[in-house]
């Protein structure tokens, strides 16, 4: 039987690559932090608040959404984008929780 490469990794390794692939990018930084200093949901074009093209934002929407970091609820020709509470705080922790899985007390001589 094959496996897929990401089959290899527990499901908790493979939610934390999703969340963290869509912030490997720094325009998707720039649109969470947006829509978090706004703290309300945002219709109509958010590339007139951010320095990123239309076509730019919309990829990066896209790519926020499908990872559950926002939500977009369309109302006839505008979509309302606002942060999925839940999830941030679902990402929050899974950073964490890696973080200091990670962590280590002592220093390493990497020659």
């Amino acid at each position: 039987m094959a496996y897929s490469k990401s089959e290899l990794f527990n499901s908790e390794l493979q939610a934390c690559s999703v969340l963290f692939k869509a912030l490997a990018h720094p325009a998707r930084l720039v649109i969470l932090k947006y829509l978090a200093e706004t703290k309300t949901c945002i219709t109509g074009d958010l590339s007139d608040e951010l320095p990123l093209g239309r076509t730019t934002v919309n990829q990066h929407l896209k790519e926020l959404k499908n990872a559950g970091l926002i939500q977009g609820t369309t109302e006839g020709a505008k979509t309302c984008y606002c942060l999925d509470p839940g999830k941030i705080r679902e990402l929050k922790k899974m950073a964490e929780k890696f973080i200091n899985e990670i962590n280590f007390d002592t220093t390493f001589d990497c020659k």
